[in-house]
């Protein structure tokens, strides 16, 4: 009796020690995979997926923001876990292909607006740490997004194998010995998961990003991603590495610059969220890169250009201020009417900063005209730690007050120009129309539609000739 109960207390005991050790294990493995996706949610926050990912409105990664590029409107995908119009069929390797090879489950080529050639130097644990993330802690989303539809030749999506032959990087990211573990740590952010070069790399004819200028400014769409090399005078080689912390996780510094568009985006989504010891690493990388200097530049910093000038006295006299109807109005007109209460008659801005300096700005001393065309045309609305940076548009939205068109947003850009910035820059109302419209087009859409156009003469020749070759016969 006594052994058969010490036989049942054993096994009693020995199956609660089982349970305790399985509930340690369980707990032990959800903590590990806690961290893990908490680390793959800081990855996405780093590779800026939501920005694109995401349309005004709609779910976060659900995917159908209308990306306007050279070659057309491009909508993002759905990466949730759904099973039908997402990501959720994906293996790791399926998913790890995409995104570092620009290639769906499917086969398909993805477009290079997806910066899979950035990603394509991630480490292989955070290419993990980003699948179980979005494969365990985003919420599925069941709706298709907008198909993208670009012209034809573009809309032949096998055509990209050609172009990833050429240009895909294949290689992870590798520590260069001769630079520090910060430095290290700099680059692989910039060239790899913040994919700074996808914008701020100019392109080539094929659309691929010319290295040898790398960093050194691009069209984007409507807007222009500045230089950032390490040039004093066309890039950010004058700026401290506080300054440049400061800019990334505010998107603003005084007297000097501040974020919109694409760049208003990355600091809301990323740039903000990310660690001290990232950013202080994307700094000290950052300052290191080559320069590359604008000869449209000359010797004048962009930083540095503008005084404050009274648009008061130049509208002021026996004459009273013309309606904005009026065909006539002037750019000092235009400045007055719809730019003066915020940024001041002298366009010193306000006392604290937040309506910010026209002169001694990076926008009003660029030689390209296009970002202070997209400010006006779209504004500024960007969400930092919990505050909102915003300017109304003049282009027409619904939100926008006031409407100006092509002639008025040129004669009010190149007044600023003049008065509080490079004066050498030429506005018309033609580039205006242009960003409007989402930037220039890329000259392979007119090359391609001569090919076809010559593909078809070719054809009807053919044709012709055989025709003529039966008839005879």
């Amino acid at each position: 009796m006594l052994r058969m109960f010490h036989t049942r207390l054993v096994s009693k005991v020995s199956f609660l020690a089982a349970l305790a050790g399985s509930i340690f294990l369980y707990s032990a493995a959800s903590a590990e995979n806690a961290s893990v996706t908490d680390q793959g949610a800081y990855i996405a926050v780093a590779s800026d997926c939501v920005a694109c990912h995401t349309a005004p409105g709609s779910k976060p990664f659900a995917g159908g923001l209308a990306m306007k590029t050279p070659l057309g409107t491009i909508y993002s995908t759905n990466i949730t876990p759904s099973k039908t119009y997402g990501i959720g069929q994906y293996s790791e390797a399926d998913f790890s292909r995409a995104v570092r090879k620009g290639i769906r489950k499917d086969g398909s080529n993805l477009y290079p607006a997806m910066p899979y050639t950035a990603y394509s130097y991630m480490t292989d644990q955070d290419i993990h740490d980003l699948y179980l993330y979005f494969m365990k802690s985003v919420q599925p989303v069941e709706s298709a997004p907008p198909k993208t539809a670009l012209p034809f030749p573009m809309n032949i999506r096998s055509s990209m194998m050609f172009w990833n032959i050429l240009f895909r990087n294949n290689t992870i990211f590798q520590p260069d010995p001769q630079h520090s573990a910060e430095w290290n740590r700099g680059a692989y952010l910039a060239q790899g998961p913040a994919h700074c070069g996808t914008c701020h790399t100019p392109r080539g004819f094929l659309m691929q990003e010319e290295t040898s200028k790398a960093l050194g400014g691009a069209s984007l769409g409507s807007w222009y991603a500045p230089n950032i090399t390490s040039d004093k005078i066309s890039g950010i080689g004058s700026w401290s590495q506080d300054s440049i912390k400061t800019y990334l996780k505010s998107g603003h510094i005084d007297g000097l610059a501040q974020a919109a568009g694409g760049m208003g985006e990355a600091v809301e989504h990323s740039f903000q969220h990310l660690t001290e010891a990232d950013l202080n690493a994307l700094t000290t990388y950052l300052v290191s890169t080559q320069p590359v200097r604008d000869p449209a530049d000359g010797n004048l910093s962009r930083f540095a250009l503008g005084l404050p000038v009274s648009s008061a006295d130049r509208v002021r006299g026996d004459q009273p201020i013309r309606s904005e109807d009026n065909p006539d109005i002037s750019g000092a007109e235009l400045f007055m009417g719809n730019c003066a209460s915020c940024h001041n008659y002298k366009a010193q801005g306000s006392r604290d900063g937040y309506y910010p300096s026209l002169w001694h700005n990076s926008v009003t001393g660029a030689s390209n005209p296009d970002n202070l065309i997209a400010t006006i045309l779209f504004g500024v609305d960007r969400h930092v730690s919990g505050s909102e940076a915003f300017m109304p548009g003049f282009g027409g939205k619904k939100t926008d007050a006031v409407q100006l068109s092509d002639e008025e947003i040129a004669k009010l850009t190149k007044y600023v120009f003049d008065t509080y910035g490079r004066p050498q820059v030429s506005v018309s109302p033609a580039q205006v129309a242009t960003i409007r419209q989402g930037g220039p087009k890329s000259p392979l859409l007119t090359l391609s539609r001569f090919g076809m156009m010559g593909g078809g003469l070719i054809i009807a020749f053919a044709c012709f000739w055989g025709f003529i070759r039966r008839y005879r016969k």
